[in-house]
């Protein structure tokens, strides 16, 4: 075990202005030859919003909740936040962290499954951003995937009752729990983890841990979102739309749309969910309530230092359900797509 000395949050990161978004979606699609008329389009859903994504500022809330929850715990090890597509970039923050003295950092990711768009491509940006800082870039590893980790499973639990009560009483017993996470194509999901599919494997028994949890014999479905890239490319299918339209045509009248594959409220939520499904549910005469993510929730913000006090030998892991704890260490190749295996952000991203 590394004698790690500082922690690292590694996100996705996004616009935190009008002039950015534009920027910010050629850093993401750089090299992908993504027609300039894409980006416009996906450019309105940022400036639907005011051109903000609120991802940043979540995981500027997320770092001061794990200041207070390290310090409260006695976990001397300083914390540091790097984005792949917007600042603070990751090679900027590496270099820092080099200048600090830093020599072996834990990675927290903020998603919580296995993929390459979920995890291999945030190893390979950090693998980048080393060797762009070069000579003194300090080591990072990561810290596992915690899809079945209590201190994810039970805030999403909480979130869903929550959203319940949200409801009008006639409806809350019989209402569907239609859950979603980001698509994938679907070779990459082939290569996802070891012996591959572990992207929807772990996404099925979270979706199981936070039904049984929940309660009430509520129908639970699977359904993603924000697809992007060529209409010719097969992603994981039904989109949430699709769904919502089923759940209606079978007799549903409510639905509690559970964003079990993000960890906070960004793009993908606050438009493909809140505005582009609500307006199909509505549109369907579905009531439709959406709940909440973990956020900064203080059994997720718990989970952060749990784990990496487990990496350091210091606390056992833990893990609900029959899949046991995700592996800390992949494989060079592991979750790492074919040479011909569209990646997932080959073209423009339809959020963050």
């Amino acid at each position: 075990m590394r004698p790690y000395d500082a922690v690292l949050l590694v996100s996705f990161g996004g616009p935190e202005g009008p002039d950015d978004v534009m920027p910010f979606l050629e850093n993401v699609t750089a090299g992908r030859g993504v027609p300039r008329e894409r980006l416009v389009d996906v450019a309105e859903h940022y400036y639907h919003v005011g051109g903000v994504s609120p991802i940043n500022g979540q995981n500027r809330a997320l770092l001061a909740a794990l200041r207070d929850e390290l310090d409260a715990y006695g976990v001397g090890l300083p914390l540091y936040w790097g984005n792949r597509h917007w600042a603070p970039m990751l090679p900027d923050v590496l270099a820092q962290m080099r200048d600090d003295g830093i020599t072996n950092a834990i990675a927290f990711l903020t998603s919580a499954y296995a993929s390459y768009s979920s995890c291999r491509q945030y190893l390979d940006a950090i693998e980048r951003a080393r060797a762009e800082v070069g000579d003194g870039a300090p080591a990072v590893d990561r810290l596992r995937q915690y899809f079945n980790h209590p201190g994810f499973i039970e805030p999403m639990i909480g979130g869903v009752r929550a959203a319940l009560q949200q409801l009008p009483a006639e409806y809350r017993d019989a209402a569907a729990l239609a859950f979603v996470a980001h698509s994938i194509p679907s070779v990459m999901e082939a290569t996802s983890g070891p012996g591959g599919g572990a992207y929807t494997t772990q996404l099925a028994e979270a979706i199981r841990l936070v039904t049984e949890g929940v309660g009430g014999g509520h129908s639970a479905t699977l359904s993603f979102c924000s697809r992007s890239g060529s209409p010719s490319v097969p992603w994981l299918e039904p989109d949430i739309g699709d769904r919502l339209t089923e759940l209606a045509k079978n007799g549903a009248r409510a639905v509690v749309v559970v964003p079990i594959g993000f960890v906070s409220d960004h793009m993908e939520v606050v438009y493909d969910l809140d505005t582009e499904a609500a307006e199909t549910a509505a549109d369907l005469g579905l009531v439709f309530v959406r709940s909440a993510t973990v956020g900064t929730a203080p059994p997720f913000v718990s989970m952060v230092r749990e784990l990496v006090l487990e990496r350091m030998g210091e606390v056992p892991a833990r893990a609900l359900g029959s899949l046991g704890s995700a592996q800390d260490r992949c494989p060079a190749d592991c979750c790492r797509p074919r040479v011909d295996t569209p990646r997932g952000d080959t073209a423009a991203p339809r959020g963050r």
